[in-house]
This record gives C-alpha cells, sequence and structure tokens, in this order.
C-alpha cells in the first residue's frame, strides 16, 4: 500500500489552482509536478509541498534558479526534490 494521499479532486483542484503563480518559470515547474509527482509524495511531503506553494514568488524564484538557498531544510529539500525531476 503506498504511502501516499490522494487528494479528492476538488482538494487537487485548488492545489493546482495555487500552482499558477505570477512567474510563467515557476507554473512550469509547479503544475507538471502535481500532475505527474504530487501524488507519489508521503502525506508528509504533500503536507511540504503546500508548505512551499506559500512563499512568495521572488523567495521561490530565487530558490528554483539558484540565486539563494532556502533557510528551511525541509522546503530545500523540496526544492531540490523538484529540481532534480526536471533535469535530463
Amino acid at each position: 500500500m503506498s504511502a501516499a494521499v490522494n487528494l479528492p479532486p476538488v482538494n487537487k483542484a485548488r492545489l493546482k489552482w495555487a500552482c499558477r503563480r505570477g512567474m510563467l518559470e515557476l507554473d512550469m515547474l509547479f503544475i507538471p509536478f502535481v500532475d505527474e509527482a504530487y501524488d507519489d509524495l508521503t502525506a508528509k511531503n504533500q503536507r511540504i509541498f503546500e508548505r512551499l506553494l506559500t512563499e512568495q514568488d521572488p523567495d521561490l524564484f530565487a530558490w528554483f534558479m539558484g540565486h539563494n538557498i532556502c533557510e528551511d531544510q525541509e522546503l530545500n529539500t523540496m526544492v531540490q526534490f523538484i529540481l532534480n525531476r526536471v533535469k535530463v
């Protein structure tokens, strides 16, 4: 049995809405991540991802572009996980 917890469709839709940011670069990271990887995360990592979405766009952009490192270890680990998924 998977440790991931699937959200009901209404909550998944809310999550995808929260992934829509003011920056296209972030949209292009978050929306595919929710579609392709979110359901496979543990419940704890799902909550961490949801917490990541509460951060400000300039901070997120700086973390994902490598200009700054997030000081919150859990969030930084999630940033690195997402970045590793998109590297070819």
